[in-house]
């Protein structure tokens, strides 16, 4: 198996495995207005099911981490792509807000953190050289994006014909997929002599006592709200001003071509630029686009340019966070470190899908909401500037000219 597992081999099946359970959890959205009509049930309750989502994939993300960085990725993906398909499966079924959160709630959150960006950026950021390591990133993140840009239309028109319970059953065995393209994350994590030197507790004090680390934490939860809401609530916020329920998914398909620009953009700038320019420069354009959105009439051309514009700023996020984590301390426990911050973008996340749903039932509108994400979106732009962005002073070795990443085994 080793000599199969290239640089290229491991991060397409990582990209695959983003594509997969990436453009799934992303076409969700789509599910709100016709379960909540079928169930007889307020938006809130999707709502809720979908911010429990994030929360427990947040939450586990980083002991399934810890997991992948100790038995190798692709364990925890298989186990991740079980959790996921049978998370499917129940809500399919659904009767009410039990198996609801019981479903896409807890057990897709569980899915998604086995088989989600924390755990399968870990062997990309080993495989490649620090020069290049920040656009394998991008390439790996983006294939949520290209899932996005399939999966929206996909759904849509699965509902459709099948309505939401086959549509869910059919996502069931695309979840299925996520099990063969595991295969190129075999193998446990190796390191170099240097790494050897930090054991795990020592990388979590290392990271816990820098400043940066937490700013970033800060940061991240900001994209967790941010993108979770736009997912979730768009195709509904579409509907409720009279616009085709095909307008929606076509946002969100829109968002995701969009995004794999952005973010192979942002994996290439990040191997250029100083990231946590790049960072705070992202989420300042978050703030505007979003604002501007908010001050023009709500129609199809409005739609779409927004669309268009948070695209470019959807998920570049993610190369440029994972990349500065792995630039400040090392790749050896990345899973691990970026799990931990990725807990924060989903306790984002949670307040994102979850205060949609609650502020709209209260008042009729999203749009505290969306003034919200603006704030928010400032307040990130800010937070990125002051980080300490240079490597460990352990880290200066093996970052020397004539060093390559270090692979999986």
């Amino acid at each position: 198996m080793r000599r199969f597992q290239t640089p290229i081999v491991i991060l397409v099946c990582a990209a695959l495995v983003i594509f997969v359970s990436l453009g799934l959890r992303n076409s969700f959205g789509l599910f709100l207005s016709p379960i909540s009509q079928d169930l007889g049930l307020p938006r809130e309750t999707f709502a809720m099911a979908i911010a429990l989502q994030n929360l427990t994939w947040g939450l586990s993300q980083p002991f399934f981490g810890m997991a992948a960085d100790r038995y190798g990725a692709a364990r925890v993906v298989v186990l991740g792509a079980v959790f996921y398909a049978g998370g499917l499966v129940v809500m399919a079924f659904a009767g009410g807000p039990l198996e609801m959160h019981l479903g896409i709630g807890l057990l897709i959150g569980l899915g998604l953190s086995g088989a989600g960006f924390a755990v399968v950026l870990g062997p990309v950021g080993r495989a490649y050289s620090p020069r290049k390591r920040s656009l394998a990133l991008g390439i790996a993140s983006a294939g949520g994006s290209v899932g996005q840009l399939s999966f929206a239309p996909v759904g849509q028109a699965l509902i459709n014909g099948f309505e939401w319970s086959g549509a869910l059953l059919i996502f069931a065995l695309a979840a299925a997929l996520i099990v063969p393209f595991a295969a190129g994350l075999a193998g446990r994590p190796t390191t170099t002599a240097h790494d050897t030197e930090q054991g795990f507790g020592a990388a979590l004090i290392e990271a816990g006592r820098h400043r940066g680390y937490w700013l970033l934490n800060g940061g991240f939860f900001v994209c967790g709200f941010h993108v979770t809401f736009i997912a979730t609530h768009l195709p509904s916020y579409i509907g409720d001003h009279g616009l085709a329920t095909m307008l929606g998914a076509t946002a969100l398909a829109v968002i995701g071509f969009f995004n794999i620009i952005g973010t192979l953009l942002a994996g290439f700038l990040g191997g250029h630029y100083r990231k946590k320019y790049l960072l705070s420069g992202l989420y300042l354009a978050r703030a505007v686009a979003i604002g501007g959105f908010m001050l023009a009439p709500v129609s199809e051309l409005s739609v779409l340019s927004f669309a268009a514009a948070i695209g470019l700023l959807w998920l570049g996020t993610v190369p440029l966070t994972s990349g500065l984590v792995a630039e400040i301390f090392g790749t050896r426990y990345l899973a691990t470190l970026f799990g931990i911050v990725f807990c924060s973008h989903q306790i984002g996340a949670f307040f994102g899908a979850w205060l949609g749903g609650y502020m709209f039932d209260l008042t009729g509108s999203y749009d505290q909401v969306w003034l919200m994400a603006i704030t928010l979106g400032l307040l990130a732009a800010i937070l990125h500037w002051p980080i300490a962005d240079k490597p460990m002073p352990r880290l200066l070795r093996e970052e020397a000219p004539g060093r390559s990443g270090v692979r999986e085994s």
